[in-house]
């Protein structure tokens, strides 16, 4: 006997179909699954100018309460800041975009993430930092393949994956680029003062730069570290903050580093001042005017701290700055 349409509705098919679907039937499909909880590779391939850039990971750095990342800052106008940008008001978070650079005569590292290398210390912003190398490996890149390790300076999340726990070089073919005021001054016990995290900041610098003293390139305002790749003094956030202009193909993109820590919070206040700083008012003054000027050229940006993978435009938004991210493009580079 054919079924029509009416039948399936109403009889025998449609029984059947009900039956499936009942509450508590026994026939009730389920296709639960427990959660993974476990965070995929993160990296990120593109095409800029001649070069093959890479953006890997090292994992989110959560810095808590906002309140005391900012200290000048009125905390009922961070609160509204972040609320109004859909962000949480009572925890900042940063990414860590670690670049690398294929010019198709080297590899260019610009900074390394936490690493492992001072034990207990590595994790002082949790358990979620320290990734860069495996990132690394997955986006198929060895770190035996990397010739120059780029700092823009010398704190623990741009350093300390420059050796592994025992001190072993993780880039053993590499050069080291920083400039000579961050040399001088992460390595100096005499600075051990001021904020807690002094002590540890300079104990793990001293111990990741020292093993590449035989290799070290100094850098210099202006001056290019590599063909193509220009610094940028931008002191302040330390002494001898760099940023790096890259240039190709007739674009300029500009690895900032750490000018702004926070995409909201540091652009539409740059002259707010960061806990982290050296030179807090220094660093707000350099921060504003190189916003001002990146905004005017209308440069790409890489920026370290901004939301994954920390690509895109700063362009001017009241009396402060807004960032405008740029959409990935998946299509693989050819």
């Amino acid at each position: 006997m054919a079924l029509n349409r009416r039948d399936l509705i109403l009889g025998t098919g449609g029984l059947a179909l009900g039956a499936a679907i009942l509450p508590g039937s026994a026939r009730e499909a389920s296709a639960a699954a427990p959660f993974r909880n476990d965070v995929p590779p993160a990296w990120y391939r593109f095409r800029f100018g001649e070069n093959e850039a890479t953006i890997v990971s090292d994992g989110r750095l959560p810095l808590g309460k906002p309140e005391p990342a900012f200290p000048a800052a009125p905390p009922q106008e961070i609160n509204a800041l972040l609320r109004g940008n859909f962000l949480p008001p009572d925890a900042a978070t940063l990414e860590q975009n670690v670049l690398v650079l294929n010019t198709g005569r080297q590899l260019v590292l610009f900074d390394t993430g936490m690493g492992e290398s001072m034990g207990a210390d590595s994790k002082m912003f949790g358990p979620t930092t320290g990734r860069m190398l495996s990132n690394l490996r997955a986006a198929g890149i060895s770190p035996e393949q990397i010739d120059l390790v780029v700092l823009s300076h010398a704190h623990s999340d741009h350093c300390w994956a420059l050796v592994d726990a025992e001190g072993r070089r993780n880039f053993p073919n590499a050069q080291v680029a920083v400039s000579e005021a961050d040399l001088r001054y992460w390595t100096d016990d005499g600075n051990k003062r001021g904020p807690a995290f002094m002590t540890s900041f300079i104990e793990g610098a001293k111990k990741n730069l020292s093993a590449y003293r035989d290799r070290m390139v100094m850098v210099r305002d202006g001056a290019e570290v590599t063909p193509g790749v220009t610094a940028i003094a931008a002191p302040g956030h330390t002494v001898g903050h760099t940023c790096y202009a890259i240039n190709s193909g007739g674009r300029t993109m500009v690895y900032t580093g750490d000018l702004a820590h926070h995409h909201v919070l540091l652009l539409q206040r740059p002259m707010w001042e960061f806990s982290f700083d050296t030179d807090p008012k220094q660093s707000a003054q350099t921060r504003s005017r190189l916003l001002a000027r990146l905004a005017d050229e209308r440069h790409a940006v890489l920026s370290y701290h901004f939301p994954w993978p920390g690509l895109g435009h700063v362009v001017r938004a009241g009396e402060g700055y807004a960032w405008l991210a740029e959409p990935m493009d998946l299509t693989p580079p050819g």
